[in-house]
């Protein structure tokens, strides 16, 4: 009998010394560029204010050092964009507020970095920051969890913590909805002599009740769900009634084919159904009906900008410019007729294209842009938002460098963490 006593009050002893949830109010801030940090930080301020925390829920851009010491305690979600930078709306963020330490010895933080391993910098920026928090003086709450293509591992770690911070038990973070049937109905080909690699257009009906707006994309499982999801973006908008995409072959350094381009392209029998889901891209959302809208990009990078065009003039909205570049007009101007009528019927104000294999020498989208600084400049001072979908090896960076010359690198991290300059690149 007094051995079951003692038991027992050992087990009542270690009850009573759990912690309680620490209920706190906190800020949440996240740094996304696809949208998969926003969305995390959507779901974990939701799962903390069900469970009674107060949550202030912000972009890391609207954010500085002040601020992050007024809160007392932060949770951050960022992600790591390209070759280890910022997301675009955090590069000011990176530039001005992380340059040196500031006075945060009384915040207390967790980080969740988003990253994808198979980049060389894997979350660099999210380490950046957890290292500029600690020079700062902050707490760490948990050393900084590192999610690789939000691995569930890593989310359950996250989740953990919220419990610990109080949010309500069982929570899930769900990185993306689920996969559903979408069934092939069109393929063309629509670069034949091109002397870039063969890009396609693929027509998707897409299952019920499924919506998307200009800026999203959709992610694909390949054939025999052998490999890492691919993702392209939506070139149509809903009201079309199918989704579109324009799809390139591509082949590795050995030269072997792209599992997932290849057989989207060539394996997939027509009306064949695939796994397929659509991935909100809040990064690359349109901007307000009214705002003069810059569209720049280069070969399937077409995709993104049609999108936003077919948008627009189904509401209505006309101040558009588009600037593409490819390799041959004859073969390369894809949804050239479409465009050219756009253009005659008032619906695309100005259009500058630029075809690099028929110029005495190679001209680009970011030439196009150069030659009209005037008129870019004009546009901008109207208010106009610009957006950049295409290569990240060649025409985003350029395409960058000449809006940073003409306008200084403070002023475009300005419009980014406004929403005026955004980039869907890859």
């Amino acid at each position: 009998m007094g051995g079951d006593v003692t038991i027992f009050s050992g087990l009542f002893r270690r009850r009573r010394a759990a912690p309680a949830p620490d209920r706190r109010p906190l800020l949440l801030a996240h740094a996304s560029q696809t949208g998969l940090a926003l969305r995390l930080a959507e779901q974990s301020a939701s799962a903390l204010r069900a469970g009674g925390v107060e949550v202030s829920l912000r972009p890391l851009a609207q954010l500085d050092a002040a601020a992050l010491a007024r809160a007392g305690r932060a949770l951050l979600i960022v992600s790591t964009h390209g070759e280890g930078a910022p997301p675009d709306a955090a590069r000011g963020f990176a530039r001005q507020v992380m340059r040196a330490p500031a006075a945060l010895a009384g915040l207390e933080t967790a980080i969740l970095a988003l990253g994808d391993s198979a980049y060389p910098d894997f979350c660099a920026f999210g380490r950046q920051l957890a290292a500029w928090l600690a020079r700062s003086g902050a707490r760490p709450l948990t050393p900084p969890i590192e999610a690789d293509r939000a691995s569930e591992t890593a989310l359950a770690a996250w989740q953990a913590l919220l419990e610990r911070l109080g949010a309500a038990g069982g929570v899930q973070l769900s990185p993306a909805p689920m996969l559903l049937p979408w069934r092939l109905v069109q393929r063309d080909w629509i670069n034949r002599g091109s002397p870039g690699a063969a890009l396609y257009r693929l027509r998707l009906t897409p299952p019920a009740a499924q919506a998307w707006q200009a800026g999203d994309l959709l992610e694909v499982q390949p054939r025999g769900g052998h490999g890492a999801l691919r993702r392209y973006s939506i070139a149509s908008i809903g009201a079309e009634g199918h989704a579109e995409l324009l799809v390139r072959q591509l082949r590795g350094p050995d030269g072997r084919p792209g599992l997932g381009s290849f057989w989207l392209t060539e394996g997939l029998p027509l009306r064949a159904a695939i796994a397929g889901r659509v991935i909100a891209n809040p990064g690359f959302h349109a901007p307000p009906d009214g705002c003069p809208l810059i569209l720049l990009g280069n070969g399937s990078g077409m995709a993104g900008l049609r999108a936003h065009l077919s948008q627009r003039i189904a509401r209505g909205q006309h101040r558009n410019w588009l600037l593409f570049g490819e390799r041959s007009r004859a073969h390369d101007f894809h949804g050239g007729a479409e465009i050219e009528r756009w253009r005659r019927t008032g619906c695309l104000a100005r259009l500058d294209l630029a075809f690099s294999r028929e110029a005495p020498c190679q001209r680009y989208v970011q030439h196009a842009l150069a030659e009209r600084e005037r008129e870019c400049r004009a546009w901008l001072r109207d208010g106009a938002c610009l957006y950049v979908c295409g290569g990240r090896a060649g025409m985003a960076p350029a395409v960058h460098g000449q809006l940073e010359a003409w306008l200084g690198a403070p002023a475009l991290e300005a419009m980014a963490a406004a929403g005026r300059y955004r980039r869907d690149i890859y």
